[in-house]
């Protein structure tokens, strides 16, 4: 018998438009459950305190093993990625999320949900990282910016689902049924993996695919060569984030408790944050294209947040002017300071410099998930005693000025001999040559 004749993938042509933004589309499909899990814990946190007797310590800590997870997979994950390749890997770690989702829904003790919750950790980051890379296969060379940024709009619309699922009224009337309603939404992500291990495993025997990017690694010996405008940019995203992801923890509950609100106002309340994070995004990125200027941007978003937590707790103003305000920090920091990071650090290190980062946000976001809620048990926090969420509220608060202080001090040193262009460089400007930062060594 002949054999077959041998293709050489050089000579292949690109997927058609529609291949490729089928296999976007389903790539989405994955990140809208993932996200619609991770948000379901909040809006059940006052019922996982009343049916199951969590304290807000313990309610805390499931966000804070979520966070652990992801650093484990930082440290570790990364390698399975490039063992496995991105097709199988996002699948597995589909598989994984939806699992720690399901004994989080069938749990019960903290111990168990706990479990859960590290397990939905460590496959929700890691199907992030797998889903980013296999977007990069795809697109580079065309819509790829365009294409992410739909990917994160698919992410903020699972979040705001999540929150506004608590007009289900019925749903709520336990604990357990709101995390099976997630457990259930979360089978998109299995679906979306599944059709697109479908799609690239065709594609790859008639199309030329782009090669995936590498999953950020981190590598310790290069992290000694950032500069200090690095590290700003890091503590910037570290200070907003830990800022903000722990008070979503609580945020249904604290609404309820402190500002009288029934679930589901205070879920629909909680759905603007990543609603509005979702709008000003494009806007901020536009704006940081344009008219450079993004120390001075982050500077607008940490005064923005100065205020916010201590108006929701001590005056009568309607909460939705701070969650608005709140909101529009959360954009920021995917809009203005992650592609900061490629203006900073020479390309040959951008892998490690965003492992580095992510890193060091989520070691934040677990400490403060943790001291947030163990600040409410400290001062007795409850609908008895609203004014008990007020030492949490000053941690937070404390974050704003911490950001305040970094964004000064990033537009100082760029303003300055070690300056990389972050407040000049604008869209459609040849970016520096790599060897063209100041020295490393």
């Amino acid at each position: 018998m002949a054999s077959q004749p041998v293709v050489n993938p050089a000579s292949r042509s690109d997927p058609p438009v529609w291949l490729r933004w089928t296999a976007m589309l389903f790539l989405a499909l994955a990140m809208f459950g993932n996200y619609y899990i991770y948000d379901s814990l909040s809006p059940v946190a006052d019922l996982l305190k009343s049916q199951l007797g969590f304290s807000d310590a313990q309610i805390g800590l499931l966000n804070t093993f979520y966070s652990v997870a992801s650093i484990i997979f930082l440290l570790l994950g990364v390698f399975l990625i490039d063992r496995l390749g991105i097709r199988n890997g996002i699948l597995l770690f589909t598989v994984t999320a939806l699992a720690g989702s399901f004994v989080m829904a069938i749990g019960g003790s903290f111990a168990v949900m706990g479990v859960g919750r590290g397990l939905f950790g460590l496959g929700a980051e890691a199907m992030i990282a797998a889903i980013t890379a296999a977007m990069a296969k795809w697109f580079r060379g065309k819509e790829l910016g365009f294409a992410l940024g739909l990917n994160v709009t698919a992410a903020r619309l699972g979040s705001g689902l999540a929150f506004r699922s608590t007009g289900w009224d019925s749903l709520y009337e336990t604990w357990q049924g709101p995390l099976l309603l997630a457990a259930g939404i979360g089978l998109t992500c299995l679906i979306g993996a599944l059709v697109y291990w479908i799609l690239e495993s065709g594609a790859e025997k008639s199309y030329r695919l782009g090669k995936a990017d590498q999953a950020d690694r981190l590598i310790l010996s290069e992290t000694l060569k950032f500069k200090r405008s690095y590290w700003y940019v890091v503590a910037l995203c570290a200070t907003f984030y830990s800022a903000i992801f722990p008070f979503q923890t609580f945020m249904v509950k604290f609404l309820m408790e402190t500002h009288g609100m029934e679930r589901a106002a205070a879920g629909a309340m909680g759905s603007w944050l990543p609603f509005i994070s979702l709008i000003f995004t494009p806007i901020f990125g536009l704006a940081s294209d344009w008219f450079g200027k993004r120390s001075s941007m982050m500077i607008f978003g940490s005064i923005l947040l100065l205020p916010v937590y201590l108006t929701l707790v001590y005056t009568p103003i309607t909460p939705y002017v701070p969650i608005v305000m709140l909101g529009i920090a959360y954009a920021l920091i995917p809009a203005v300071m992650w592609p900061s990071v490629a203006y900073v650090v020479k390309e040959s290190r951008l892998g490690t410099a965003y492992a580095l980062m992510t890193l060091i946000q989520q070691l934040g976001v677990a400490l403060f998930n943790y001291l947030i809620g163990k600040a409410n048990d400290f001062q007795l926090a409850g609908p008895d005693n609203p004014g008990g969420y007020g030492l949490g509220m000053w941690l937070l608060s404390m974050l704003g000025f911490l950001g305040l202080f970094f964004s000064l001090q990033l537009r100082r040193t760029e303003a300055g001999p070690e300056g990389h262009g972050l407040d000049t460089i604008r869209a459609g400007a040849p970016k520096a040559p790599d060897d063209s930062e100041p020295a490393d060594s």
